[in-house]
């Protein structure tokens, strides 16, 4: 059952919301991605983009705590493709940026100060992707994010776990706390302010909870994506939904690119 979609607020998008809780909440994600291998239905759509544009760089937009970026360009290396990705993101994670960039070597590198996905800077150049934020968005600056990539002539892929059905709001809504303290001695680095906001004083399993239910109240199905796109015909765009291995949701794209 789904039901229409919500824009409710996220305390990560607000500019007042402590970023130490940003971050750790965001490293919380990133670890989930990576140990559930979200990131593997990303791949071979994503490696057949790349091949029919010929980009070789990729520009990834609202990074958050790095997300599936070093696993995906494993992948696409073992491919045969070899990216070099960019991470960029409004409310940049230095810390973990910073550590993302150490491995391997040369092949992922970011930005320090502040990109904004509906306006990215001009030099910014490269395949432009979205790895579970695009949510994030009113329906205006979703078209925006779009409408400056094509004006920029730039490609860009949006990959969206967050699923507006009634049994994941309902599974997130009941799962995350007790996912956030499972999950959190195992996440690395080890830092005791995780320790002490996700136990005694837990700001991260509740950023986490919100945030989850509400970012599956505002995802976009494939429909929806598609009506993001009518008013841009000089690009190609394909949009669907594949299953996510051990999870009953599923990965949602988007990719547009010059015809």
């Amino acid at each position: 059952m789904t039901f229409p979609r919500l824009q409710l607020f996220e305390f990560e998008d607000q500019t007042w919301f402590p970023a130490i809780v940003r971050d750790l909440a965001t490293d919380y994600l990133a670890f989930m991605q990576t140990t559930f291998g979200l990131d593997r239905p990303i791949v071979p759509i994503l490696a057949e983009a790349l091949r029919k544009t010929g980009h070789r760089r990729i520009l990834d937009l609202c990074s958050g705590g790095g997300g599936p970026t070093q696993k995906i360009q494993k992948a696409l290396s073992a491919a045969g493709l070899n990216p070099r990705i960019i991470l960029t993101d409004r409310f940049p994670n230095l810390r973990a940026f910073e550590r993302i960039a150490q491995t391997p070597p040369g092949k992922i590198s970011f930005i320090g100060r502040p990109v904004d996905a509906r306006a990215v800077p001009d030099q910014l150049r490269g395949f432009r992707t979205i790895f579970n934020s695009f949510h994030h968005f009113c329906e205006a600056d979703a078209r925006e994010i779009l409408r400056n990539a094509v004006a920029a002539t730039q490609s860009i892929a949006v990959f969206e776990y967050p699923e507006r059905t009634a049994l994941i709001v309902f599974l997130t809504f009941i799962l995350t706390p007790f996912a956030v303290a499972l999950a959190t001695p195992f996440i690395r680095p080890f830092r005791w302010s995780r320790l002490v906001l996700t136990y005694l004083l837990p700001l991260i399993p509740l950023t986490c909870w919100w945030d989850g239910v509400v970012s599956h109240l505002r995802a976009y199905n494939v429909g929806e994506l598609r009506d993001l796109t009518k008013d841009l015909p000089a690009y190609s765009w394909q949009a669907g939904a594949i299953a996510l291995p051990r999870s009953p949701g599923h990965l949602t794209y988007l990719i547009g690119y010059p015809r």
